[in-house]
């Protein structure tokens, strides 16, 4: 097994940029390698602040239709190169509608990945539907495809699919399997806007996908989302669900206005994080305990709202995963675990689930995830990060012993 600790043979960046803070954990009181700490998101961005300044100077701010909202859904139409695009407030609201207009309803079932976004399976749950899980595959995080055929029944009438943490979905699988039952797909596509699946955009292989543009996510726009399909009947049944005489889910102008600049951007955004994921990867290849998601070969180019990794607290002698995370934290180093599965955090009455799911047991004991603004700095942004790790390691037996007493005394 290689040493964690730098080699020889890493580039002349790895040895000539290293911090220069105290060795002492930042978590009990050192010095952070990352004084400054996680980047702000969303960034200083003046094509944003110029979009802003039109929409003011216009005073169409605060109008019901304004040409922000006609244009974007325009825009996201053309990149997406879909028929249907349908804005809303948020992304959980777009898998609400999606499924609306797929016409699920209680006594349905709808089937989805044991790990994945909580609101998924509640979103299921709120239409008197029942969520059906699935496991996933241990290496890359995701829904599993060859789980499938077990979990349809003729209640079955959705699959949401979920692309988490890097990691990609073989959607042609997945359809190839729905396409033979007969049951429509879901494509959560709201971490990897831009992405390739495949050879296709996300959110383009489902009957119809969605996109989440809130506050954290690679386009921002505090909140917000879209619906994406080239079924009009999908969209026109989630269109009449959402108006009541006025829109109820609605996007607003100054939403609109500040994610168009950013789709712009998008793509170059894209390129430079899989560049600095891919560097990350290489790096933590000679550091056990700290396994990226993996995917297998295709014509795909994931997107990193998120960087999925699998913890080994084994390797990093007993500390705990979430402790591990929090001394990340202190280094300045947006990491943090991943979702809770959802077979352990729900009623067993609210679902039914397809065999053991081990792998996303796992997940929800091991997965962090790598929050991506970092992914847009500079290659030193990176290297900070692996010195951080490499810190946290020196120093495990000392942060867990110091948890140990601290929670024996109480505090």
């Amino acid at each position: 097994m290689k040493a964690w600790f730098a080699s020889a043979n890493e580039p002349d960046f790895m040895n000539s940029n290293r911090s220069q803070s105290s060795d002492f954990p930042a978590l009990l009181g050192g010095e952070a390698i990352r004084s400054a700490g996680p980047p702000d998101w969303p960034p200083d961005d003046p094509k944003v602040d110029e979009a802003l300044r039109r929409l003011i100077a216009r005073r169409s701010w605060g109008k019901y239709h304004g040409e922000a909202c006609e244009r974007l859904t325009n825009v996201l139409a053309a990149y997406q190169e879909s028929e249907q695009i349908l804005l809303c407030s948020s992304g959980t609201v777009a898998v609400e509608l999606a499924l609306r207009g797929l016409m699920v309803g209680r006594g349905d079932e709808v089937v989805l990945a044991a790990y994945d976004f909580k609101g998924n399976f509640m979103n299921v749950v709120a239409l008197g539907a029942r969520p059906v899980l699935i496991d996933i595959d241990p290496a890359n995080g995701n829904l599993d495809p060859n789980e499938l055929e077990a979990a349809v029944s003729k209640e079955t009438r959705a699959i949401i699919v979920s692309h988490l943490h890097g990691g990609i979905v073989p959607m042609p699988r997945v359809m190839e399997l729905a396409a033979a039952h007969g049951i429509p797909v879901i494509e959560d596509a709201c971490q990897m806007p831009g992405a390739l699946v495949h050879a296709r955009k996300a959110g383009t292989w489902g009957d119809v996908g969605v996109l989440s543009f809130g506050g954290s996510k690679l386009l921002s726009a505090g909140r917000g989302g879209a619906l994406i399909t080239n079924r009009p009947e999908i969209c026109q049944r989630a269109r009449l669900y959402s108006h009541r005489g006025n829109d109820a889910y609605p996007l607003s102008e100054l939403q609109a206005a500040v994610l168009l600049p950013q789709l712009d951007q998008l793509d170059e955004r894209n390129r430079l994080r899989s560049e600095h994921a891919a560097l990350l990867q290489s790096l933590l290849s000679s550091r056990p305990g700290l396994l990226p998601f993996q995917n297998p070969p295709s014509q795909s180019a994931p997107g990193f709202y998120k960087l999925g990794i699998s913890y080994d607290p084994e390797m990093f002698d007993g500390l705990p995963r979430d402790l591990f995370a929090a001394a990340m934290r202190a280094e300045g180093v947006a990491l943090d675990a991943g979702f809770r599965a959802l077979h352990r955090i729900h009623g067993a009455r609210r679902y039914r689930q397809i065999g053991e799911l081990a792998n996303a047991g796992t997940a929800d004991d091991r997965v962090l995830t790598l929050h991506h603004p970092v992914l847009l700095g500079e290659r030193t942004d990176i290297v900070q990060v692996v010195d951080a790790l490499d810190k946290v390691r020196r120093h495990a037996k000392m942060i867990r012993e110091s948890r140990s007493i601290a929670e024996s005394r109480g505090e």
